[in-house]
């Protein structure tokens, strides 16, 4: 009787033991970036990212409404085409996912954002800087990045005022970033008093740019700006350079990428690049980032492409609503990231507007010298 006695008891304690374990808290953060296809370097940056921050916060411990968090990261591949973004959105919300870090590119971002709004579940992107995202007047949407109307703008008037660019010659990739992005360039350009000498485009597949660059050619442009990703302006400066033209090449965060140099081998002399970053630090704020640059290269042997700080600090503000509302439940910690206010990121303080695009978002200007990335100035 004793014995059975002792199991019941050994019994029921295990029992409260696995029910204690059970009820921690499993949150599900959805990741989606493009992690095939020619910028699958740019998305295994972005998720490195995001696997960084949630590891973090595992380890130093996350309790929401009173229970004990265990965040697992749900990543998907959208290869940056529009209609696999929309499906592996779909398949978040059918896996139930508490929140959205992602997508990386505008052209995904945008459809996907339609089906994470209906599901009612809060979408952070660390890298879609088209402005549509955000002036949909969907509730969800959110991102990390100053828009395409201050980066192309930003650009346009760099071009102008500071390279002193007289023919200035624009391509585009016809992408919702690329295509994008240029627009605003041109309007900035021309409202600064410059000259459009001619405007092309292509597509963020395409290897040969001989056609195109061979029109612009003989309209001796100094400036060259490309709205689009590293993986096609790399054989296009390589093609630049085979045609004589020696024009200063522009361009977005789309190719401000560790990458390009090794992309553009030596068809990309010192200083002749310049693009923008959305976001940027100074002082203090330096320190932060250097840190987490170097954090990154010790856990992945790589350095950070572009992006990957900003899909961290995208995770961190969304796990912090989720605190600070007592609940995962998007329904409940929505409302409060959309209030979130002063957070201090490792990319620069981080505060929504109405929109919910990032407030007083900076952007930094880089040039490339011996294939290495340069800092230029920040801008706001």
């Amino acid at each position: 009787m004793k014995t059975s006695l002792k199991m019941t008891v050994l019994a029921g304690a295990i029992l409260i033991a696995g029910t204690s374990y059970a009820q921690d808290l499993v949150v599900k953060i959805g990741h989606v970036a493009p992690t095939s296809g020619a910028i699958a370097h740019l998305g295994k940056d972005n998720e490195n990212g995001a696997r960084m921050a949630i590891e973090e916060l595992n380890a130093k411990g996350v309790t929401i409404g009173g229970r004990k968090v265990k965040l697992e990261l749900i990543a998907e591949d959208d290869a940056a085409d529009p209609k696999q973004g929309t499906a592996a959105a779909q398949k978040l919300v059918d896996q139930k996912v508490n929140g959205v870090i992602g997508h990386l590119n505008s052209g995904t971002s945008i459809p996907a954002s339609t089906i994470y709004s209906n599901a009612g579940i809060p979408q952070i992107s660390p890298s879609a800087t088209n402005p549509k995202f955000t002036r949909q007047g969907l509730k969800t949407t959110f991102r990390v990045v100053a828009d395409d109307v201050h980066l192309g703008g930003t650009l346009g008037k760099y071009a102008v005022k500071d390279l002193k660019g007289k023919n200035i010659a624009i391509v585009d990739d016809r992408t919702a970033y690329g295509q994008g992005v240029a627009d605003e360039f041109e309007k900035a350009v021309k409202s600064a008093g410059g000259k459009i000498a001619g405007r092309e485009f292509t597509t963020d597949k395409s290897t040969d740019f001989m056609a195109i660059l061979t029109t612009l050619k003989g309209k001796k442009p100094d400036v060259v700006f490309f709205g689009g990703m590293d993986a096609v302006a790399g054989p296009m400066l390589k093609q630049m350079k085979s045609l004589g033209i020696n024009a200063k090449f522009m361009g977005g965060d789309g190719i401000c990428t560790s990458e390009l140099a090794k992309l553009a081998g030596d068809a990309m002399a010192d200083g002749q690049v310049v693009c923008a970053e959305a976001g940027g630090v100074e002082g203090a704020q330096k320190k932060d980032l250097e840190a987490f640059n170097a954090k990154f290269k010790a856990k992945y042997n790589a350095d950070v492409q572009v992006y990957a700080p900003y899909v961290y600090d995208a995770v961190n503000v969304m796990v912090a609503a989720m605190v600070k509302a007592n609940s995962a439940d998007p329904k409940v910690y929505l409302p409060v990231l959309a209030k979130t206010t002063g957070h201090k990121g490792v990319t620069g303080t981080i505060s929504f507007d109405q929109k919910g695009d990032i407030k007083n978002g900076a952007l930094t200007l880089y040039t490339y010298k011996a294939g290495k990335r340069d800092a230029i100035a920040v801008v706001r």
